[in-house]
């Protein structure tokens, strides 16, 4: 049974609670915490009560989500349309992914020998056959 989140004190609890599984960005911990039934009354001053003291970081959320992400196979273009459908301000995400230390050319030769073990097709037959790498997000050039 789930906590009753009718108070600052619960919804800091839960937030916190959200916060120490994982970084979250602020449009993502306000649903969380909506969806578990508290007021947007009481999130906002909680949120910006936690973001005051360093607890909630948008700039740690983006670099983790591209950390992860990129760790993951997917590309810049794949991450920007993730964060982008996360409520994250675009310019913030420009500035994360330029600011991020991947190297997308290596991740991108990384994901190539994983699923097609650096294999070029024999005939232009085997094309169709595999997945558009490109389309994936994989490619920096997206």
């Amino acid at each position: 049974m789930s906590a009753v989140l009718d108070t600052p004190v619960a919804i800091r609890r839960t937030a916190m609670d959200l916060l120490a599984r994982r970084e979250h960005g602020r449009v993502e911990l306000t649903r969380k915490l909506r969806q578990r039934g508290a007021s947007d009354e009481l999130i906002e001053p909680e949120l910006d009560r936690l973001a005051e003291e360093g607890l909630l970081s948008e700039a740690r959320y983006l670099e983790s989500f591209i950390r992860y992400r990129s760790g993951s196979g997917y590309g810049p273009a794949r991450i920007r349309e993730e964060l982008g459908q996360r409520g994250l301000a675009r310019a913030d995400i420009e500035q994360a992914l330029r600011e991020s230390e991947v190297d997308w050319a290596e991740r991108m030769r990384d994901v190539w020998q994983r699923k097609f073990a650096g294999q070029r097709p024999q005939d232009r037959a085997a094309v169709p056959s595999r997945p558009d790498f490109s389309l994936t997000g994989a490619s920096p050039w997206i």
